[in-house]
């Protein structure tokens, strides 16, 4: 029984760049490198998906989202506290126990205009 091949990224990389620049047919690409085109055409469609042999890269890309995300929330995180602050402190705003809402202090006098009951 024969051992099934493998190659290496940058193998697939070169061979699939090389169908992309039209410099050989993908008949003669295949034969050079006795592969399939069901094989070449395998790669061409994970080299456009962004995932021939780039475990690694993929990874660190979406890890450096990531951390621009959390970078931003927290960003909003400080914005949203030193917004509620200067609320509190222009208007007058007094928090009650376990609500996050604002609410305002009311008058304890009554008015003396309006409507007679």
């Amino acid at each position: 029984m024969r051992k099934q091949r493998s190659f290496s990224p940058e193998f697939k990389r070169q061979v699939i760049e090389e169908l992309l620049s039209g410099v050989s047919t993908p008949a003669q690409i295949c034969r050079r490198h006795e592969i399939s085109s069901g094989l070449l055409y395998y790669w061409k469609k994970q080299y456009g998906q962004a995932d021939l042999g780039s475990n690694g890269k993929r990874e660190t890309a979406l890890e450096e989202r990531i951390c621009q995300l959390e970078q931003m929330l927290g960003k909003a995180w400080l914005e949203n506290e030193f917004l509620k602050k200067a609320l509190h402190r222009t208007l007058g705003v007094s928090k009650k126990k376990g609500s996050s809402t604002p609410t305002t202090e009311t008058c304890s006098k009554p008015s003396r205009g309006g409507a007679n009951s």
